[in-house]
């Protein structure tokens, strides 16, 4: 495999990371009147400036079928950006995932945020 290649596998998962749930699940998001995880973040903080923490971390459920469904990020999205220029650590539960329940990978992230400085 070539460094292009993996740049390509990169981006290709990056952008799975950023469907959520799927598109069906985002649609419901809206006609609730409700925003995505990652619109909430965007209207939030400053334009480009946030940097995502963990988007590939996925749950390590194996019970109840879970095994067979795995999404990208586990449902939270964790990072950092600014607000009025000055730098803010958010996480935002992304309800298009198992509803936004919480699993051991999503705690760790949450955590993860908690305790930057």
């Amino acid at each position: 495999m070539t460094i292009e290649d993996n740049i390509r596998n990169l981006l290709e998962k990056r952008e799975k990371a950023k469907e959520g749930g799927g598109e069906k699940r985002i649609q419901a998001q809206h006609d609730k009147g409700k925003f995505t995880a990652r619109e909430r973040i965007s209207l939030l903080l400053d334009e480009g400036s946030f940097e995502e923490y963990d988007m590939f971390v996925t749950h390590r459920a194996t019970e109840f079928g879970l095994d067979k469904q795995k999404y990208l990020t586990d449902g939270v999205i964790t990072g950092h950006g600014t607000i009025d220029g000055r730098v803010v650590y958010v996480f935002s539960q992304d309800f298009t995932i198992f509803g936004g329940s919480l699993s051991e990978t999503y705690a760790r992230k949450i955590c993860k945020i908690m305790d930057q400085r």
